[in-house]
């Protein structure tokens, strides 16, 4: 059998088995537990870079006297419980704590201000909140806007309207039953990222893991194999940090290295990847492309990388060529959204690769591009990625917006808003958000083609396309450039990038305006907020 006969007997013998009643807390740390009670489940890297090992016993444990104190504290079936701390064992322990409680899950971002805390806690109704020092201050300041907020523990000791974690859970026993959850019961809300207007809850069951693991086997090539230790630099308040990386990997017995890093270091995570024998990654498009910037990376680290998967932007040709010679494997991209994650994907080991290309859809997901009535896209026609219901992988509902879930389904098509094509050959290509796209003189043109383009230019570190109100055409591509180290702006430079564009890309295309920018804004999933840079232009 060829590497493409696998994913095609992949796809074909597929069928989904779901069992009525499932929670996520059990599968993915008790089930190991009492069997290999002893098995690495987290490895934590101090500030000092000594890894230190914690158990699927030692998180059973630990997880069991956080369900017994937030219990304690009034919080039971169905209450949503937000969680404010970076990459650690305690954010592993606490989100299984709250799915054997039968409560939700809120995974926040440590990078959020008041203002997007304050939005997520009070439109939740949030009734605790897990956090650390830095995190308590910031709701300290917003406390008044949130009435539902009745607990609160901080890993850094007690304060005003706070306990003390640790002491909370000294008191409590190490032996806690499991609530029983149906695989349709609510068990994580996670808001989308806000890059067109005020975020939104999606709310998952737990059969949203099961419904990820065909999603991350595909890209990280049979995952698991032996050997295989898995890191990401996403913070794991995102879902390609949470459902990506540290639940699908605990659900299949694969350490998870924890790292926090208050800022992405490209030399830093080499180094890691390096020194702790990391197998496989999700790294983000932007990170990668950060990742760039170090010459000659193999021969100066020597990691042993097997597989690198990627996702929440469009990777694009440059940094897929970029992958196979200076990391020495194929970068395997991966689709989704909050609402519904991993349905496209990318494999070397399957032959599913094209530069440029998301992928093809993952077993077990019906994923097309079609037409504002439903119907499907002929070959390379641009359309709209629509994945059909029923999913398990598929969000219930957004909280409180029955309105907003409505609009996002036309008959059993999930609607993404996002553009695309597909090839002749069933790959399938990343146009933009419907909000990204560029009109231009009669033409629609998607920013990530342009921004792929842009990056072939040796000065270019990232860039970011959008459209500009022009008289004349409607609107006018603008590019905003972050330069490599060693580059300067100027006029001369713009028209240099400019004029590379212009050769390499179609003559609508090209920039007709450049700005530089000492940096891009990102939502905390490291995604490009266009519309801040379409407000800018």
């Amino acid at each position: 059998m060829n590497s493409y006969d696998a994913y095609l007997a992949n796809t074909q013998s597929f069928a989904w088995a779901i069992p009525s009643l499932y929670n996520m807390g059990v599968d993915v740390c008790d089930r190991w537990a009492a069997v290999e009670p002893d098995r690495p489940a987290i490895i934590e890297i101090d500030c000092d870079d000594r890894a230190r090992p914690f158990s699927y016993g030692a998180l059973r444990a630990q997880s069991n006297r956080i369900a017994g104190a937030l219990r304690r504290r009034g919080i039971g079936r169905g209450d949503v419980v937000a969680l404010l701390l970076p990459q650690s064992r305690h954010v592993a322990a606490a989100h299984i704590a709250i799915y054997k409680l039968g409560a939700v899950a809120l995974p926040l971002a440590s990078l959020f201000g008041p203002d997007a805390l304050a939005y997520r806690l009070s439109d939740s109704q949030a009734r605790a909140l897990i956090c650390d020092a830095p995190g308590l201050a910031k709701v300290d300041s917003i406390r008044g806007k949130l009435p539902d907020l009745q607990a609160v523990l901080c890993l850094d000791g007690a304060a005003p309207g706070a306990d003390d974690f640790f002491a909370a859970l000294a008191g409590e026993s190490e032996d806690f039953a499991p609530v029983e959850t149906l695989a349709d019961d609510p068990a994580l809300m996670i808001y989308t990222s806000g890059t067109t207007g005020l975020a939104k809850g999606a709310l998952h069951a737990h059969r949203i893991l099961l419904g990820h693991l065909p999603g991350v086997q595909m890209p990280h090539d049979n995952f698991p194999q032996p050997g295989d230790l898995m890191w990401t630099p996403a913070d794991w308040a995102w879902a390609g940090g949470l459902l990506n990386v540290l639940l699908p990997s605990l659900h299949f017995g694969v350490a998870v290295v924890a790292r926090h890093f208050r800022k992405f270091d490209p030399e830093a995570a080499f180094a890691l990847m390096a020194k702790h024998e990391i197998r496989n990654s999700y790294i983000p498009p932007t990170a990668l492309r950060m990742l760039r910037s170090v010459p000659n990376p193999r021969a100066k680290y020597g990691f042993p990388l097997r597989t690198v998967n990627t996702g929440g932007e469009s990777l694009g040709a440059e940094t897929f060529h970029w992958g196979r010679e200076q990391l020495g494997l194929t970068i395997n991209e991966s689709y989704g959204q909050t609402e519904v994650n991993l349905v496209l994907a990318s494999s070397a080991l399957w032959g599913v690769n094209r530069a440029g290309a998301i992928g093809k859809p993952v077993p077990g997901h019906d994923v097309a591009v079609i037409r504002p009535d439903g119907s499907i896209c002929d070959d390379d026609e641009t359309g709209e990625i629509a994945i059909r219901s029923p999913n398990p992988v598929m969000f219930l509902h957004y909280w409180k917006r029955p309105e907003a879930t409505a609009e996002k389904f036309l008959g059993d098509w999930m609607l993404t808003g996002d553009r695309a094509r597909r090839d002749r050959d069933g790959y399938v290509f990343f146009l933009g958000r419907d909000d990204d796209v560029i009109s231009s003189a009669g033409y629609r043109i998607g920013p990530n083609e342009i921004e792929d383009g842009l990056l072939r230019h040796p000065a270019v570190a990232n860039a970011a396309a959008v459209g500009k109100p022009d008289a004349l055409r409607g609107e006018i591509v603008k590019a905003f450039i972050v330069l490599k180290p060693g580059f300067s702006p100027s006029p001369e430079l713009a028209r240099e990038i400019q004029l590379h564009a212009k050769t390499r890309l179609s003559a609508h295309e090209y920039p007709r305006e450049i700005e530089f920018t000492p940096e891009l804004p990102l939502t905390t999933s490291g995604k490009i907020i266009r519309r801040l840079l379409r407000e800018r232009a």
